[in-house]
């Protein structure tokens, strides 16, 4: 009897620690640490002769403003880079032109996401299924820090010590990921959980034409939160060009005008305009070499 006891102590109290373990990791990974998706940045790097051409042509596209050029050191060990963001009201960009060699792993990171808090985001991140490629580590402004999710999905963490107020978007953009269906799943789920998203649509027989397959169907997941929109392109890789390099799709009220507007400031239209899914769409590519989706709501 005395060994049952003893045995049944230990059981409670071992469950007890499991609760209390649980109940200690359960805020960080529930935490909403999105801030919106106006401090959510595309990341593109160029070189430094195509810079201003670049940022030219993609705010003479889309309308917006530039922040104030500078060189800095942005990565953790010793680099320097031309640094620039291009607000406009479908999306920010942040642009990278390196004037050393770029350490590794930077110019994998596909986005920045703002977060209110570094340390309990990234916590958040591995408990949901991402690695921590880069620790984190301190910028001229604040913290940053690189995760890879299931499927090799990488972007940047970042933080600032004064916090910073851009304008609302007036279309959110959507973050294009292309991924195997083996971790298709695993993505979608800890993504969603680590974001406090929601999945808006599964379509697991869309339109090929989307990726360039007019004649085949594949799997497609559009997600919302407070991170912004990201749609999930699940594919078996075989994929014409450029499907697969555009990382982010633009949404704008005047498709036609806004590809004019492209065409004009020296951009490329790789993929030529077509309709599916309620909106009619295109694939851009800007000097330097940035690789664009632009669509609206087709009329």
């Amino acid at each position: 009897m005395h060994s049952l006891r003893s045995l049944i102590g230990t059981m409670i109290v071992a469950v007890g620690l499991a609760a209390s373990s649980a109940a200690t990791a359960r805020p960080a990974a529930a935490l909403q640490v999105a801030v919106g998706p106006q401090y959510d940045t595309t990341h593109i790097y160029v070189a430094p002769e195509d810079f201003d051409k670049f940022t030219d042509s993609f705010a003479a596209t889309f309308g917006g403003h530039k922040s104030q050029q500078g060189v800095f050191q942005v990565t953790p060990t010793p680099s320097q880079t031309m640094s620039q963001l291009v607000f406009t009201p479908v999306g920010t960009v942040s642009v990278f032109g390196f004037k050393t060699p770029v350490p590794y792993p930077f110019g994998n990171e596909r986005t920045g996401y703002l977060v209110t808090d570094m340390d309990a985001a990234v916590k958040s991140a591995k408990a949901h299924g991402a690695d921590v490629t880069v620790a984190t580590f301190p910028d001229p402004i604040g913290r940053d820090a690189i995760i890879a999710w299931p499927g090799g999905v990488n972007m940047q963490l970042y933080w600032h010590k004064q916090a910073p107020n851009y304008e609302p978007l007036q279309t959110v953009p959507e973050n294009r990921v292309y991924v195997s269906p083996e971790r298709a799943d695993a993505l979608i789920r800890n993504f969603v959980a680590f974001s406090h998203g929601k999945i808006v649509s599964d379509d697991r027989k869309a339109p090929g034409v989307e990726i360039g397959r007019s004649n085949d169907t594949y799997r497609r997941v559009r997600i919302e939160s407070g991170f912004g929109k990201m749609t999930v392109l699940v594919t078996d890789g075989h994929l014409p060009y450029p499907f697969g390099r555009e990382i982010t799709g633009y949404e704008v009220a005047n498709f036609a005008d806004t590809l004019q507007k492209a065409k004009g400031a020296g951009a490329t239209v790789l993929v030529p305009p077509f309709t599916s899914d309620k909106r009619e769409a295109a694939l851009v590519q800007f000097p330097g070499g940035y690789i664009a989706e632009i669509h609206a709501v087709a009329q």
